[in-house]
């Protein structure tokens, strides 16, 4: 059935704003300002006709899409969509041993070794198996219009997995907290519309 998704990067959190990894290990709630570009969200948002709110496991999506749960839209959590694990890393503030593991690892990726990680995390090809099981999902739905909250580096490569490219793309799409990717499934195929759309941020910019 032709649908439309809107996926979206979570609200900004304090690790964020401290430049601190997160990934899936760290269940971190939005700081105020992330709160705020939520509301912003749904405040441009909050007359769609939303038939169906997903989210990943973590608190932070969970958190993102809250005020759309108050109009009493089904809501589901899947954790297919939580953010990639960054092993050691998590929890953490980048020093330069971890630039270092982390530009290795990507090199790695770019050359197709998509089972590369870092230490006790995920591996690309991890990451686009479960994302790729979500998506499987979604192409079945029979809601027409669905609002999907999850993570950075898991929209990198959903964005890859939906146009067919290789996941050495990832690092070609930038995402910014409550970014919204806005894709068609359309006669068995996805169409992407809007890529990391931040227009409903415009008030929230000067605050």
């Amino acid at each position: 059935m032709d649908k439309t998704i809107y996926f979206i990067r979570h609200g900004q959190t304090e690790m964020n704003r401290l430049k601190i990894v997160q990934g899936s290990g760290v269940d971190s709630d939005l700081n105020e300002f992330g709160r705020m570009q939520a509301q912003a969200f749904f405040d441009f948002y909050k007359n769609h006709d939303f038939e169906l709110v997903i989210s990943s496991a973590l608190k932070r999506t969970i958190q993102t899409v809250e005020p759309f749960l108050y109009k009493k839209i089904p809501f589901e959590s899947w954790a297919e969509i939580n953010e990639i694990n960054w092993g050691i890393h998590e929890g953490r503030k980048a020093e330069p041993w971890m630039i270092e593991s982390y530009n290795k690892m990507v090199g790695q990726w770019a050359i197709g070794n998509f089972d590369a990680s870092l230490k006790d995390g995920e591996s690309a090809r991890q990451l686009a198996d479960r994302i790729g099981l979500f998506l499987e999902n979604i192409k079945k739905r029979t809601e027409k219009s669905i609002l999907v909250c999850t993570h950075g580096r898991t929209l990198r490569c959903l964005m890859c997995l939906v146009k067919g490219q290789h996941l050495r793309e990832m690092e070609s799409y930038t995402h910014s907290n409550t970014g919204l990717f806005k894709v068609h499934w359309k006669s068995r195929k996805f169409i992407v519309e809007l890529e990391n759309d931040t227009s409903h941020l415009k008030e929230t910019e000067n605050k």
